[in-house]
């Protein structure tokens, strides 16, 4: 935990122009060294921090070094020595503030949409079932698969939710998780819901997060709370998505081996080299804030990431790996849910373990054939001031009090559950009570839970083509880059990529071929693909 401290006394380095002079030397030396990596990138690393705005990133930064004993304001975040940044516009076709849906659908599949829409063009109407159909606009995870790529999700929310669902599911509203949550008229007019076209839609390789109560049927005991009935299983249609999943992969057994896990044991015990394809469910619905984590039964962000990436880059052609935390300031990626209850303290270790996830993966992976992109879906109306000084506790208090007469926090909401009145003004912030984990920060218009705010985002970029990550661009662009740089659909043709594609060729009408299908055509191409093989 951060202790408690009074602002450190200022190296005497720093009080010399010298200091601040060789420094920026340094950095313009670098900078003059720069030159673009303009060949295809084998792999990508999508990382994603839901409402990790500028301000959740700057106090990250803070309380990463203060966690290490530091003054925190002079530490540098590991997707901060990315060279290429720019900053994304997050607005959806029908709202100023957006929400994880719509932006999803931008980052994922290119166009940008309607707010709780998940990979549908703006033409689609949120709830209504049957403007689905024709609007179905595809992922880059969808398309890297086709492109016999292997792919993966890592997320601490439900593998169900927004961020992550805006990757392989087309569905009219976010909020259908599982078929007990659709409407009537919904299911009659053919609609599926997430979890479904989770099994159905594309062939993904690895899926680690929570959701475990969306793939099986009403009543099914959750292997972790066998005896607490709300975490048993929501499906209405007796359906047990694991179990077919798991068939489904397993079909085509002569060269893939499937398998799924509940906990950290389970997936500790899987072989990097044994499976190509791993789904690993670790919670009911979300999972746990990382401070809040049991180590001994519940992977990090940084361990499942470091498992997907084992895996995934077993193929020959590479992969495309989602890894989103969620637990920013709300319940959705556990950043965002931090942000949502006013808890600042789950958001922004939520952050910290998302910078250490990026760190990990650029260890286990070459900035020269892999692209790896940093960058949140929106901000959150969180921020923090009172002119502190240096080294002050980033959970601390303003130096001075407020014209109330009362202490208040630096961190400070501008709406949310934060928002209290006690003998007619607000109550005193103080010390050690700010500084607990579950401490909620004081907001200025009371909220059931706080919002998403509407400014641009950072997005960092590293390896191959990450030079297009530029200037001010729509959050669309963002998926565009990215499959430019890996010569996908609808830039396969580009020079540069045919050689590429040519490569991969083989290994994508592979894939194709133990995509999920129905039972009867994935026999027949498994029996046609035994005849290729042997």
């Amino acid at each position: 935990p951060c202790k408690l401290m009074a602002p450190l006394s200022l190296p005497d380095a720093e009080k010399t122009p010298g200091y601040w002079n060789q420094g920026a030397r340094r950095r313009l030396e670098l900078a003059l060294t720069l030159q673009p990596v303009a060949q295809p990138a084998k792999n990508i690393i999508f990382f994603m921090g839901d409402g990790m705005g500028l301000s959740t990133m700057s106090a990250a930064r803070i309380y990463k070094g203060q966690l290490a004993g530091g003054s925190g304001e002079e530490t540098i975040l590991a997707m901060e020595t990315f060279p290429h940044v720019a900053l994304a516009k997050t607005y959806t076709i029908d709202r100023q503030v957006p929400d994880s849906a719509g932006t999803g659908t931008a980052y994922l599949c290119g166009v940008k949409t309607n707010a709780k829409t998940l990979g549908l063009s703006g033409a689609a109407v949120y709830g209504k079932c049957r403007s689905t159909f024709g609007n179905e606009v595809d992922s880059i995870l969808h398309r890297a698969r086709l492109a016999g790529k292997a792919v993966g999700i890592v997320t601490t929310t439900r593998v169900q939710h927004a961020s992550p669902g805006a990757a392989y599911a087309h569905s009219a509203s976010r909020n259908w998780y599982a078929d007990a949550n659709m409407p009537k008229e919904a299911l009659q007019d053919g609609c599926k819901d997430i979890s479904y076209q989770l099994v159905h839609n594309t062939d993904i390789n690895v899926i680690l997060g929570g959701g475990r109560m969306y793939m099986t049927s009403k009543r099914t005991p959750d292997p972790e709370y066998p005896e607490d009935s709300a975490q048993n299983g929501t499906r209405k249609d007796g359906l047990n998505l694991i179990a077919e999943w798991l068939r489904t992969k397993q079909f085509c057994s002569r060269w893939q081996d499937a398998r799924y896990v509940w906990d950290k044991k389970g997936l500790d015990a899987v072989k990097d080299d044994s499976v190509s394809h791993l789904m690993g469910l670790f919670e009911p619905k979300d999972m746990k804030y990382e401070l809040n984590r049991n180590t001994s039964t519940d992977p990090s962000i940084v361990e499942m990431t470091e498992k997907a990436i084992r895996i995934l880059r077993r193929n020959p052609n590479g992969f495309f790996l989602f890894v989103e935390d969620d637990h920013v300031l709300h319940v959705g990626g556990r950043i965002d849910h931090g942000h949502h209850s006013g808890r600042a303290k789950q958001a922004l270790m939520e952050a910290v373990m998302l910078d250490r996830a990026v760190a990990r993966a650029g260890e286990l992976t070459s900035r020269s054939d892999t692209l790896t992109v940093v960058t949140a879906d929106h901000s959150h109306v969180f921020t923090f001031g009172g002119n502190t000084l240096r080294g002050t506790s980033i959970f601390g208090l303003a130096p001075k009090k407020a014209k109330d007469k009362r202490s208040y926090t630096s961190i400070l909401y501008g709406n949310g559950p934060g928002y209290s009145v006690h003998d007619g003004g607000r109550p005193a912030a103080s010390l050690p009570a700010a500084e607990d984990k579950d401490y909620r920060q004081q907001a200025a218009v009371p909220l059931e839970t706080e919002t998403h705010s509407g400014e641009d985002v950072m997005v960092l970029a590293q390896g191959p083509m990450a030079h297009l990550f530029h200037g001010v661009q729509e959050q669309h662009y963002i998926a565009h880059a990215m499959a430019y740089a890996a010569c996908l659909e609808p830039y396969a043709a580009e020079p540069g990529c045919r050689a590429a594609r040519r490569a991969s060729h083989s290994t994508a009408s592979h894939s194709a071929q133990c995509s999920p299908q129905p039972l009867l055509a994935l026999l027949a191409l498994c029996v046609a693909a035994n005849m290729v093989v042997g």
